[in-house]
């Protein structure tokens, strides 16, 4: 960087610095008179172009000269970034992914119980099938004292009161928008843990954990996209959400020894802050 301050600073040829001064125009002529002069003499506007261009062509190689030396410069090891690749930045990711899977196994709890509100109703209307018709006298009234309910017409009732239940703790609004949250944050912090692994160590390193961030962060879209088929009332869709979301649960498990084993590198490389 001293040696382009240095070139920049180097003084332009002096006659080429008198020839563009002579070039300029006298402001005691008229500026018309300059203008239509200057608009038919194509030779004289191309020449001048040409000085211009080479009187400027030194600073600019000095400036480019650098980036051309040693490309290796740019990686971004060796406090460049400063806090950005220290401990505390680096600890955020697996703080946050932490909570993360927490909250998946919260949404997924949400989304079971709305399945559940849908499924009750199916069950209930499956199990009135069932019922037997209430006997009546000869006459074609029924009887004076109501028969005692039968065990189908119990379960039917039990089914009835579980399902009012289910429908009070608004289970489809809440899983719709822990869903959205987990999208969000979850893309959001996936590609800022492999930045923060580039700011550490000015690559990322191919593994398993790597590879099961980025599974994992399709599959959390992949899902969401089902969402729209899913509110027409697909079935189809609502068994591949759940089947994908329970990949999901199962690689989020599965990569949870290889994030303590990048935890224990951390502490390992890295320092307060």
């Amino acid at each position: 960087m001293a040696a382009t301050l240095s070139l920049l600073k180097l003084p332009l040829l002096p006659s080429t610095q008198q020839h563009i001064h002579s070039k300029l125009p006298n402001p005691s002529r008229p500026f018309r008179s300059n203008l239509f002069k200057d608009s038919y003499n194509p030779e004289k506007l191309i020449s001048e172009s040409i000085v211009q261009l080479r009187s400027a062509s030194v600073p600019l190689t000095a400036l480019a000269l650098p980036f051309f030396l040693d490309p290796k410069d740019a990686i971004a090891v060796g406090g460049e970034f400063g806090i950005l690749e220290g401990r505390s930045v680096a600890l955020i990711h697996p703080i946050v992914m932490g909570g993360l899977f927490c909250y998946t196994l919260y949404a997924g709890y949400l989304g079971w119980q709305w399945r559940r509100v849908r499924t009750l109703q199916n069950e209930v209307n499956e199990l009135k099938k069932q019922v037997k018709p209430v006997p009546v006298t000869p006459q074609g009234t029924p009887p004076a004292e109501p028969p005692t309910p039968s065990p189908v017409e119990t379960k039917i009732q039990q089914l009835n009161e579980e399902r009012k239940e289910l429908i009070k703790g608004s289970y489809r609004d809440r899983h719709f928008n822990a869903g959205s949250i987990l999208l969000g944050f979850g893309v959001f912090e996936a590609i800022f843990g492999g930045l923060n692994t580039w700011f550490r160590i000015g690559k990322l390193v191919p593994g398993p954990h790597l590879f099961a961030g980025a599974a994992i962060t399709v599959l959390w879209a992949a899902a969401a996209a089902l969402v729209p088929s899913m509110q027409k009332g697909s079935e189809t869709a609502r068994n591949l959400h759940i089947a994908l979301n329970s990949l999901n649960v199962l690689l989020f498990i599965w990569q949870i020894p290889t994030g303590i084993d990048i935890v224990f590198k951390v502490f390992e490389f890295t320092k307060w802050p």
